[in-house]
C-alpha cells in the first residue's frame, strides 16, 4: 500500500512518545500490506473497524489512541485522516 499524508503521524508522535514506536511500527507494516479487500485487512488487523466502505479506525497503544484512514484497495491506497487520542476520536465526523 502507498501510505500518503503522513504528517498528522509525525506530529502525533513528537506530542505523544509513547505512541512513537507502535505508529511506526503500523507505517511500515501498511507500506507492506497488499490488501484486495476489508476482509484481508482485518486478517491483520482484527480490532481495526471498517466505517462504510473506505474508512477505517486502527487502534493505537491499545486503544489509547485511534487512526482514522480512508483505504482504496483497488488503488493500493492507504490515506491519513486523522490520529487522536481516544476522547479526541469521539469527536471525529466519520462519514
Amino acid at each position: 500500500m502507498k501510505l500518503l499524508g503522513k504528517k498528522p503521524l509525525h506530529d502525533f508522535k513528537q506530542q505523544h512518545t509513547d505512541a512513537k514506536k507502535k505508529i511506526e511500527s503500523w507505517e511500515s507494516e501498511i507500506e507492506d500490506a497488499t490488501w484486495k479487500t476489508p476482509h484481508e485487512m482485518k486478517q491483520q488487523y482484527p480490532t481495526a473497524d471498517p466505517v462504510g466502505s473506505k474508512n477505517t479506525i486502527f487502534n493505537i497503544c491499545g486503544n489509547k489512541y485511534r487512526l482514522w484512514v480512508l483505504i482504496d484497495y483497488e488503488n493500493q491506497i492507504v490515506l491519513i485522516k486523522e490520529v487522536g487520542t481516544h476522547s479526541e476520536y469521539e469527536k471525529w465526523k466519520i462519514i
